[in-house]
């Protein structure tokens, strides 16, 4: 391998790190470009050493473990990007990027540039298309817990869930707690909300139709 071929592979897994990290972090993901960058060409650079140590005469074992080595230090470094925000789990997306850009990096180290491109070709169709498409044919995509406090008297549950349906959220599950001495009702839904729910209008819905409500609150746990 001469100073040429190392050029090219290292200017071919320094680009596509490079879009894929400028993705993320337009997302405001933690993981951006330095990250997938470094991830890119260290694995870049593992895969060249492994065809050269495999080539080499002197060198005794199967030098392609560095290459299965990669990927479990890669799986390691994708869990760390997975991250629970209340009910919700952030990063998944992420460590599915660093694998393939690991893997991208691999296959540009060990010369296999075509199958390199398409890979990343397809994950950028996917990373633009796929949630677009996500969003659209499933919009209620968070969860959260919607609580809310009111009297017993004027309990409805049905007018309640009505409200909660018209913006959009999928419910769960309901629990309901009474305080006997206030003699009020305290009622908790777990719910998918949409990305971009106005959740000032959902309070205003709530004071206008809902009476006796004497508390509110929506939350991610």
């Amino acid at each position: 391998m001469n100073y040429k071929d190392c050029i090219i592979r290292f200017a071919l897994i320094l680009f596509f790190s490079f879009i894929l990290g400028l993705e993320r972090k337009s997302h405001q993901h933690t993981v951006g470009i330095r990250t997938l960058v470094l991830m890119g060409i260290s694995s870049c650079l593992l895969s060249m050493l492994s065809i050269e140590m495999a080539a080499a005469p002197i060198v005794k074992g199967d030098p392609t473990r560095i290459a299965a080595g990669v990927i479990t230090g890669i799986g390691f470094l994708g869990g760390g990007a997975i991250l629970k925000q209340g009910l919700n789990i952030r990063g998944l997306t992420t460590a599915a990027i660093i694998f393939t850009i690991s893997a991208i990096g691999m296959a540009c180290g060990a010369g296999f540039f075509i199958p390199a491109a398409i890979t990343f070709i397809i994950t950028m169709v996917i990373l633009f298309t796929m949630d677009k498409l996500e969003k659209k044919m499933f919009p209620a995509s968070k969860t959260k817990t919607v609580m809310l406090t009111l009297n017993w008297d004027s309990l409805h549950p049905e007018e309640i869930q009505d409200i909660m349906k018209f913006h959009g959220m999928i419910i769960h599950d309901m629990t309901i707690k009474y305080h006997t001495e206030e003699n009020t009702a305290e009622l908790s839904y777990t719910v998918k909300t949409p990305d971009k729910m106005n959740n000032v209008q959902l309070v205003e819905d709530f004071k206008e139709k809902i009476s006796g409500l004497k508390d509110f609150k929506i939350c991610d746990k």
